[in-house]
């Protein structure tokens, strides 16, 4: 029976004939249009009920009716840096598989990260002994040819990518309403390998939640399109590559319970496209498929071309691997949808605030290939780079195409972040080393390089260009297609044996994403070594950026007002350099290594690179460094009489009513970010543990002396400020839970004495009167605990993001946690 006469039958059986619309095929809501021959399935949708009709194949032995991968992404987002439901956003990859249950039939997840590699009996035995999910109980249409004509509506319109969890994380009360929930029927698409559909999704409350409320027309009631996708299992050929941890690339974990006793259960397969050569004898050779990444045409040009432009670097990592035009790069064409798991796409999607960009896709979860990427950028991005760039030197250049024109600079950056996302959808994870070696990779997040030249800062070389030395290695590896005959996985081994001895370091998120961990050099936003001497650079490039920081700043016609805005990252410049010379202290260096590969033991930082990098952080409490000018002080409190803007409102500092702005908070906010390194419990514990071990380096008693200065220099405002916060942070470090007793009871030790000092002290000046009441303070637990408590509050807070041009912008809110 053809299609187009099962299809009329199953009209005939389920529905009448005017109500049915095509799939693939514009056409008027009451004609009838089947599927076209050597379609994934027959599909059919009831306009008039709002059902889609999928027509199964007959059960297997297994009793199954088809197994697919069903995935799904937002089409329509939400906007929302903190929620997170943004346009592109990619969810899970599932195995989908339709099994019969009575008079319905049910569509389950199977789960295949525990299995058992052996005979039928084993491998039935794993799948046993964990759960599968059950997703829907869909009706039964009409059973014709052996198969079955199911209503799949419920599985499209469900909560699958859960996103009321998603929205309650930041607004509570919300759920999925049904009522206000249905299947779009012009969305859906058939194809040989995939059935596409999409649905209106809204979550309502009672009372709108505070984001929402701004972001929505009605914040009772919000909706999302929801782009679902049934796609076919990748055809049988593709060949797994062993994860190898030196390699840079992320991976599909699987629990194999049959691998043979001795050998680890845990099996993990790197995750790749399947990339074949056509020739696979040769060196060089074109591919059966080219890798091909669309740019998203909802991105406004010039962006559009510096993304294309950055993306497009991966090519010449390809070619050096012998794969010829196997990565390619085009402009998404009109009227391709973006979330068809046809092509992969760098998605371009607005949001109120700053968030993150990502790269991933959807991944058969049983071998870990490739069968989409995705990539999802924000365009506040490329806007902030700009504001922080001209709070560095000024709009004087914008547009010009100069060394210091914060729009060219921004650009570079766009398509630098353009290569990077693209490396994480096609397998590659963070390398935070990479700026160790002369920008050896896009993996890295750069902070931008500013020289100081004659003078003045220099932004002409402030972002790389091109693809990487390790980019180089990393695709080598992962795609590396082995001559025939001959283990890939052996092979991959041996290139990642061979790396390391050609001078290429590699460190990811594990060791450089918290500002408290203990390898040195894997660090976010930084430039060049990540020694005391980069920090000295850094604060050097602040003191000058501060020097001519005014008007200039902002454009003609702009208001004053928001020179606080601009203000903020200038002032917190240097706060990735503080985290990155804060790892020198307690540090320990390692690589990672597997037996026999020959790399360096763990070894602790020498002391006297720890001891610097305490005189370098310490320089940073210096009251010349977190004193702003009173002729600033006074441009930075100019008034506005606008609404708050809901963008630039969450990034400027805490002033002392209404416009006022507060030099002390500056100070303190200033303070806090060195202090918060030096005396993060993990640091402080390992500082301990090393002086255990060798009194020759440095322990904790060696960081409270080195502090001591900071803490006796309370002669003005400004010192005292920061001495109150040094104070205060050794206090809420004594009572953290992750310090350790003996090291807490070095921290009570030292703020007793301190207090005994400063009870000495005559109450006569300014600042006798302080050194009394702080002596009050520290021998006062329950105050003592009050004050503490404060500082997981706003008091001040340090205005969010991280650098901008990177995962989150660039004033992350380090201490919100």
């Amino acid at each position: 029976m053809s299609i187009v006469a099962r299809m009329k039958s199953i009209l005939a059986a389920g529905c009448a004939a005017a109500c049915l619309t095509p799939m693939a095929v514009a056409a008027a809501p009451a004609a009838v249009v089947s599927s076209p021959d050597g379609a994934l399935l027959p599909v059919l949708v009831d306009a008039a009920k709002g059902r889609l009709l999928l027509t199964l194949p007959a059960a297997d032995a297994e009793g199954l009716s088809g197994r697919y991968l069903f995935t799904q992404a937002i089409k329509t987002g939400l906007g929302s840096a903190a929620i997170r439901i943004d346009r592109g956003m990619q969810g899970d990859t599932k195995i989908l598989v339709f099994r019969r249950m009575g008079g319905k039939v049910a569509v389950l997840f199977e789960n295949p990260r525990y299995r058992a590699s052996g005979d039928a009996e084993v491998a039935k035995g794993a799948r046993a002994s964990f759960p599968f999910s059950t997703v829907a109980m869909l009706e039964v249409v009409s059973e014709a040819g052996g198969g079955v004509t199911v209503d799949a509506t419920p599985l499209l319109t469900s909560d699958a990518m859960d996103l009321a969890g998603a929205i309650g994380e930041s607004a509570k009360g919300y759920k999925l309403s049904e009522k206000l929930s249905a299947l779009d029927p012009a969305s859906v698409k058939v194809f040989p390998r995939n059935v596409e559909f999409e649905t209106v999704q809204t979550f309502t409350a009672d009372s709108a939640g505070k984001e929402l409320d701004v972001l929505a027309p009605d914040g009772r009631a919000v909706s999302v399109t929801v782009h679902s996708s049934l796609v076919a299992l990748p055809e049988p050929g593709f060949v797994p590559r062993k994860f190898d941890i030196r390699s840079g690339s992320h991976a599909t974990q699987v629990y194999d319970f049959g691998t043979p006793l001795g050998s680890p259960m845990l099996v993990e397969y790197a995750n790749r496209f399947r990339l074949e050569k056509t020739d696979p004898s040769a060196a060089r050779s074109p591919v059966r498929k080219p890798i091909v990444f669309y740019i998203d045409s909802a991105a406004p040009e010039p962006i559009r071309s510096a993304l294309a432009s950055g993306v497009r670097w991966w090519a010449d990592a390809f070619d050096a691997a012998g794969f010829i035009d196997a990565f390619q790069v085009a402009i998404l064409p009109a009227g391709v949808d973006p979330q068809d798991v046809r092509y992969n796409v760098v998605n371009w999607t607005d949001r109120q605030n700053r968030s993150w960009s990502y790269g991933g896709g959807v991944i058969d979860p049983r071998t870990g290939e490739i069968v989409k990427g995705v990539v999802v950028l924000g365009a506040l991005r490329v806007r902030q780079d700009i504001t922080v760039f001209e709070g560095l030197v000024g709009t004087a250049q914008n547009n010009t195409g100069g060394a210091n024109d914060p729009v060219r600079v921004a650009l570079a950056r766009i398509s630098q972040l353009g290569a990077h996302e693209v490396g994480h959808a096609i397998g590659f994870v963070h390398n935070f080393k990479a700026s160790l070696q002369d920008r050896a990779s896009v993996m890295d997040y750069p902070g931008p390089k500013v020289g100081i030249a004659d003078g003045r800062l220099d932004l002409g070389d402030a972002y790389a260009t091109g693809i990487g030395k390790w980019d180089k290695f990393t695709v080598d590896w992962l795609y590396g297609q082995p001559a025939p005959g001959v283990d890939g996985d052996a092979e991959a081994a041996a290139k990642a044996d061979a790396i390391r001895k050609a001078g290429l370091i590699y460190g990811t998120d594990i060791d450089g994403r918290a500002p408290d961990l203990a390898v040195p050099g894997v660090n976010m936003w930084t430039e060049g070594q990540d020694t005391p001497a980069d920090l000295a650079h850094t604060m050097a490039v602040r003191r000058l950026a501060l020097s001519g920081f005014g008007p200039n700043v902002l454009l003609a016609g702009e208001p004053l007002s928001n020179l606080r805005r601009k203000f903020v990252p200038i002032w917190l410049f240097h706060r990735y350099s503080i985290d990155a010379t804060g790892k020198l202290v307690g540090g320990v260096n390692y690589e990672y290594a597997v037996v026999g590969d020959g790399r360096d033991t763990p070894r602790p930082v020498p002391a006297a690179d720890q001891m610097a990098a305490m005189d370098a952080l310490i320089a940073t409490l210096s009251p010349r460094e977190l004193t702003v000018p009173a002729a600033l002080s006074m441009l930075l409190s100019s008034g506005t009489s606008a609404r708050t803007d809901a963008e630039a409102a969450p990034e400027v500092l805490r002033g002392a009513g209404s416009a006022v702005f507060d030099p002390l908070v500056a100070a303190q906010v200033g303070a806090q970010m060195t202090l918060d390194s030096l005396l993060a419990p993990a640091r402080l514990t390992r500082l301990h543990i090393q002086h255990g071990y060798d009194a020759a380096q440095p322990g904790v008693a060696t960081l409270l002396d080195k502090l001591s200065p900071v803490i006796a220099a309370h002669g003005d405002a400004v010192s005292r400020r920061i001495a109150q916060t040094a104070l205060l942070a050794i206090a809420s470090a004594r009572r953290d839970p992750e310090t350790p007793a003996d090291v807490a009871a070095l921290l009570d030790g030292y703020l007793k004495d301190t207090a005994k000092g400063f009870a000495r002290a005559r109450s006569g000046s300014e600042d006798g009167l302080w050194q009394v009441s702080m002596a009050a303070l520290l021998g006062d637990p329950e105050r003592l605990e009050t004050e503490i408590g404060k500082l997981s509050r706003p008091r001040p807070p340090i205005p969010a993001g991280m650098p901008i041009g990177g995962e989150t912008g660039w004033f992350d809110n380090i201490l919100s946690e």
